[in-house]
């Protein structure tokens, strides 16, 4: 069970890998998109940040809420609605819980893919970080019919969002700067894809 001081320590645990990564995921971006990823990232989680720690809000749906609008409104390009809107959907899809299991997690994970796909139009296979989230939410979702414990559980999602890290490598992209390389975008990864992965796989460590 997480309540709201353990999604304020996952929040927290991201921002700081977020810092850590943001010149590997700048690094990705340079190579297909606008180079800019990883400092967007970076400066955004800052910014949500500071939001808990000046604020300090008290549910989970609060703390959610509050870190989708700090990256809408810190996070330049595509990324900063997207990530908002994922952060404010999961954010709604919790209102009025104390606390969260893994049903709930999959609740979140739901909501926040709906928005993502809704605000950005992609679907899988078009080398955007729909490649990675829509993996690991129907990993996830077996698992949990499975009857998967919550660490097997979220080691199967994280293994299905890095798969699909790998696999937007192999693909064109189909979206943003990236579409217009056409053939050239393939043998690169999807930097959004890879900061969503960054992102679940950090979630399921401090689960």
């Amino acid at each position: 069970m997480a309540d709201a001081q353990k999604v304020k320590e996952v929040i927290l645990a991201i921002s700081e890998i977020i810092e850590e990564k943001k010149l590997f995921l700048t690094q990705l971006d340079a190579a297909i998109g606008d180079g800019d990823h990883g400092l967007n990232m970076a400066k955004g989680f800052g910014a949500a940040k500071e939001k808990l720690e000046s604020t300090n809000p008290e549910t989970p749906s609060d703390i959610l809420k509050a870190v989708g609008m700090a990256l809408i409104s810190k996070v330049g390009g595509a990324a900063g609605p997207l990530y908002g809107t994922a952060f404010l959907n999961a954010s709604k899809s919790v209102a009025g819980k104390t606390e969260l299991d893994l049903n709930d997690y999959q609740v979140m994970l739901e909501a926040a893919l709906d928005g993502v796909k809704s605000r950005g139009k992609a679907t899988v296979g078009e080398k955007t970080m729909v490649d990675a989230i829509e993996p690991a939410l129907e990993a996830l979702k077996k698992a949990i019919a499975e009857g998967s414990s919550t660490r097997e559980a979220m080691d199967k999602s994280v293994a299905a969002a890095e798969e699909g890290v790998n696999y937007t490598k192999t693909i064109i992209a189909k979206k943003g700067r990236a579409s217009y390389l056409g053939e050239r975008s393939i043998g690169h990864i999807d930097p959004g894809a890879m900061s969503s992965f960054v992102i679940l796989k950090t979630i399921a460590e401090k689960f």
